[in-house]
């Protein structure tokens, strides 16, 4: 007879046990990683927050325009100026500088891992149940182990997003890797490309635009977790929602919600038209 009214495997036990063993014995390990991250995040936070904004203004909307044209870069110049008459410039600049960060270590782990498991059978069956325990695994689950391992603050805060923001960026290159025609494949190889030729000459070039929307996709969960980010501690736009939620200031709460709905609905057009350019 099964009795479920007492706990038989200290799960939670044993996850202490282990992450109190990582804490104790291989801080220095994750002081490595969290340095690269932290000097790439302050490096950009700093680099914007230095900048006046109407030159930050100027680089977006000449970035829209380049990619997609006035349309966009009026309504990336509307929305950035309204967002600086809100009062949340310094906030949306820290909460961008988070974004960019987080998507540059993605798109570095992210591609590479991709392009592994679009050409490997065996390495996407392995990796595709990683990928599905990242995206399920609610947000607020492993931010426990990355305070005890990083301590709080705006690196913490990215190191979680760059976890909840990764797999789509390797299904996507994955797929746009998986979705090159054969046919093209043989035919290089028949000209006599090599394996490195091949993936750089063709593969990749034809997989660009899936790859454009995993970057897309990866931009657009980078936002989502900035709100969950300032509950350790992480700076930016999430942290009047924090503060609104804390003492049930809705106007506040709201405030800091629209700076970031404009800024993903800026950052989306922008890669959006990116990837269609692209895929001409």
């Amino acid at each position: 007879m099964l009795n479920f009214e007492d706990q038989v495997i200290p799960l939670d036990t044993w996850i202490n046990t282990f992450v109190d063993w990582l804490v104790e014995g291989y801080r220095w390990f994750f002081q490595a990683i969290k340095w690269p991250i932290e000097q790439t995040l302050s490096g950009a936070e700093n680099g914007l927050l230095a900048l006046p904004p109407i030159i930050v203004i100027a680089v977006v909307c000449l970035i829209a325009w380049r990619v997609s044209g006035k349309r966009l870069a009026f309504g990336s110049l509307l929305a950035m100026v309204f967002i600086g008459l809100l009062g949340l410039w310094e906030e949306t600049m820290i909460t961008l500088a988070m974004v960019l960060s987080s998507v540059v270590f993605c798109m570095i782990a992210g591609i590479p891992l991709g392009i592994l498991a679009g050409r490997s059978n065996r390495f996407n069956t392995f990796l595709r149940p990683v990928l599905d325990a990242m995206q399920t695994t609610p947000a607020f689950v492993y931010l426990v182990p990355i305070v005890m391992l990083f301590s709080i603050g705006n690196v913490a805060g990215v190191i979680a997003t760059i976890v909840f923001a990764l797999p789509p960026l390797v299904r996507l290159t994955s797929l746009g890797i998986r979705q090159v025609h054969p046919e093209l494949v043989e035919a290089a190889l028949a000209f006599g490309a090599t394996g490195w030729q091949v993936l750089f000459k063709v593969q990749i070039p034809l997989a660009l635009p899936t790859i454009m929307a995993g970057i897309n996709q990866t931009i657009m969960m980078a936002l989502s977790m900035v709100v969950i980010a300032a509950l350790i501690g992480a700076g930016g736009l999430g942290a009047p929602v924090v503060l609104g939620l804390n003492t049930l200031d809705i106007g506040g709460a709201t405030v800091g919600g629209l700076g970031i709905v404009l800024m993903a609905i800026i950052l989306d057009r922008i890669t959006q038209a990116m990837g269609k350019k692209k895929g001409k």
